[in-house]
């Protein structure tokens, strides 16, 4: 069995001068810790004639074999404890690391569940900042929410999470947080609109937006879940974001996506000039790319008529200065204020008299 390195395993197997030990599994503080040193050697150039391997891109997706579960629980805690499982609670608490930094939680806020079985998944715990995360924290729970390993008592928003995956199969990961610019919008009761950055539509699809609920309830867990089918990210009214992928680097990335799409929809509906969309004929482009990376997109059936629909979206207020046309700004004076002040000046001179 690989040997798991820690960080704090990698500190001290560099003050001893040694290197990466042959075939260990490194956690991301682990790689930080060794640098170039936890780099494989670049693969040796192809034979002459023989065809060069396919570029490949990053798959971070956990696999496993149908009908594999554990049983028993020794075969259960030996599942738990596996190279493949501890490498990824190590991925979990890196991602928890990653958006406490981003400022999308606070406090013990936000919560992590990644499916590794058919009916088995990891979770974050309960009461712990997501910045300060060890593996040996991470819990493993069934899809009803029952706890099968770990020291710590999972998080209570677990069914939450479970309420997407149970629906949606392509849904391996699911990541909540409160980005602040993505809950303003759910705070306001504001859906975003769309057609208007194309990665957005690529990446993120449609946000979708789900009526609030107590959150840890099963009235929660449905709304969400009913709505998780069809979005990868889903603002929660008065609750904050939860957002689904094929693993959880992949779900984190469209928590990043959609916090900086509000932010940027947020600056421009300030800005005065109204917010400018493409069309739907160019949205359908989009759509076709999304679902080619295999990404769902209920949108694809509509008719162009019923694309980039904002009818609902109304901007904040603005500074912007009404114009008359010709680019001076136009004098609207209110007559009832103006015949008040009149009055009062009249009164004024009257009482001043003649000098």
């Amino acid at each position: 069995m690989a040997k798991v390195i820690t960080g704090k395993e990698a500190e001290e197997i560099v003050r001893q001068g040694g290197q990466p030990p042959a075939g260990a599994i490194l956690t991301p503080s682990a790689r930080d810790v060794f640098g170039d040193r936890a780099k494989p050697s670049a693969k040796p150039a192809a034979a002459p004639g023989k065809k060069a391997a396919e570029p490949t891109v990053p798959d971070y997706e956990f696999k496993w074999a149908p009908g594999s579960d554990p049983k028993t629980p020794a075969e259960i805690e030996k599942f738990f404890h596996s190279p493949a499982v501890e490498a990824l609670k190590a991925k979990i608490c890196a991602i928890g690391k990653r958006i406490w930094e981003k400022d999308y939680v606070d406090g013990n806020g936000g919560n992590m569940v990644v499916r590794v079985g058919d009916n088995l998944a990891l979770c974050t715990p309960t009461l712990i900042s997501k910045g300060f995360m060890a593996p040996s924290d991470i819990c493993l729970i069934d899809l009803d929410g029952k706890q099968l390993a770990g020291e710590r008592k999972r998080t209570s928003e677990a069914m939450t999470h479970l309420g997407i995956i149970k629906r949606q199969p392509k849904a391996k990961a699911c990541v909540h947080a409160h980005p602040p610019h993505a809950t303003a919008f759910a705070v306001a009761a504001v859906r975003p609109p769309t057609c208007m950055i194309p990665e957005a539509e690529v990446f993120l699809g449609e946000i979708g937006y789900a009526k609030y609920q107590t959150p840890g309830t099963p009235e929660n867990a449905d709304e969400v879940g009913k709505i998780g089918v069809d979005h990868q990210a889903i603002i929660m009214e008065n609750h904050g974001v939860i957002v689904w992928g094929k693993d959880v680097e992949d779900a984190y990335w469209k928590m990043e996506n959609t916090d900086s799409y509000c932010k940027t929809v947020w600056i421009a509906s300030q800005l005065g000039g109204g917010l400018h969309t493409f069309g739907a004929d160019k949205l359908k482009d989009l759509i076709k790319i999304r679902r080619s990376l295999g990404m769902p997109d209920s949108r694809a059936e509509l008719r162009e008529c019923e694309l980039c629909d904002n009818s609902d979206f109304r901007p904040g207020v603005t500074c912007q200065v009404p114009s008359d046309g010709d680019g001076a700004a136009a004098e609207q004076p209110d007559a009832g204020v103006e015949a008040a002040v009149r009055q009062i000046t009249d009164q004024i001179l009257k009482q001043l008299g003649p000098k």
